[in-house]
């Protein structure tokens, strides 16, 4: 990575003396995907989502073994699928990407542990033939103090490019007490409740926690995770006071009032999904793969079987307005992120929200 690249794309002339970036919680898919592919380079999409799994496996194993919360965790990996929106993968290794994203969640939470903490736990992760070697108590790995102080510094550069990429807005919304919260509201059965917990968590190496809120992330789980019981055999009886799986599914496959009660749309719950679907189906494909976990076991085939009931029944996708249209790209084209010339003033929220706020 070269800490500096970003002074280097225009000359001073060319920067504007102020600029306003606004914070975009949530982007449309067709944002992310035009995003994606102005990071990506020289990378095929399959290049790419391989990296993006090493890099969330990564994050995975290094928060576990500090003992993180899931919340901590979950949010690092969202932090890294954010930043390669604005940054470009052949740019950075990942490796330094997961670590600071670890680390900025950790502040984010207020389960703050600090850089060299972080170094000599993922030195462990990375090198375990060093760990199993080491004679300290606490298990570190012996590295070159030189080494560790040019990590830790490259570190602290991406945790300052990050903090750019969210406008040091430190709000984090999660999807898991949603999924709480509306397995009760559907009656969903405390095995059914795990399971789409479990999907929950998973969501988080996909990029629909970028693309949506994080109540339609959860209600999307619970879909998934009922449509997915559905197929078991031996799926156990109606229980009185709960719903069954094939009730839940069959009340979210199709439009209703619950589409106003919790305020999503059909059609964005397939699309959440299906991105689920797809990752499940190449983790069951390798399992060698880092996976989460507590990534479900369900065989491939329901997977298979799952994917081709909805497309039989799937409604088409429908048309999202950018929160601010038109300048996402255009700030993807001329970003002053990470650079010291101009003065750039951060707002906290999309334009028209962020203005009305100041």
């Amino acid at each position: 990575m070269d800490v500096n690249h970003l002074n280097l794309r225009d000359s001073p002339s060319q920067i504007p003396a102020s600029h306003l970036k606004y914070h975009l919680p949530y982007f449309t898919p067709a944002e992310v995907e035009q995003l994606s592919d102005k990071q990506r380079g020289k990378l095929s999409v399959t290049q790419e989502e391989k990296a993006r799994q090493q890099a969330c496996g990564f994050i995975e194993a290094v928060g576990a073994k500090i003992g993180f919360p899931r919340k901590t965790i979950a949010t690092a990996q969202n932090l890294y699928h954010r930043f390669h929106l604005f940054f470009p993968r052949k740019d950075f290794g990942y490796h330094d990407v997961a670590l600071a994203a670890l680390y900025v969640s950790s502040k984010m939470h207020d389960t703050l542990k600090k850089p060299r903490e972080i170094l000599m736990v993922a030195y462990g992760v990375r090198f375990p033939e060093l760990a199993a070697k080491s004679k300290s108590v606490a298990g570190e790995v012996d590295m070159d103090p030189a080494t560790v102080e040019h990590d830790r510094q490259r570190l602290l550069a991406v945790e300052r490019l990050l903090l750019e990429t969210i406008c040091f807005n430190f709000t984090s919304r999660m999807a898991f007490p949603y999924v709480i919260k509306i397995s009760r509201a559907f009656g969903a059965t405390k095995k059914l409740s795990k399971l789409a917990w479990r999907l929950a968590i998973d969501s988080h190496r996909t990029l629909v926690n970028l693309q949506y809120p994080p109540h339609v992330v959860a209600l999307s789980c619970l879909y998934l995770a009922a449509l997915l019981s559905s197929f078991e055999q031996g799926t156990s009886p109606e229980r009185p006071g709960y719903h069954s799986s094939h009730q839940i599914a069959a009340t979210l496959g199709k439009p209703g009032p619950w589409e106003r009660q919790f305020q999503a749309q059909i059609q964005d719950l397939e699309e959440i999904t299906h991105a689920i679907i797809d990752l499940l189906i190449v983790v069951a494909q390798n399992p060698q793969a880092t996976t989460s976990p507590t990534t479900p076991s369900s065989p491939s085939p329901h997977l298979s079987r799952n994917q081709i009931v909805m497309r039989e029944t799937e409604h088409p996708p429908r048309r999202r307005e950018s929160a601010a249209p038109g300048q996402v790209m255009a700030e993807a084209e001329g970003s002053l992120l990470g650079r010291n010339e101009g003065t750039v003033r951060f707002m906290f929220g999309p334009p028209g929200f962020a203005d009305e706020t100041v």
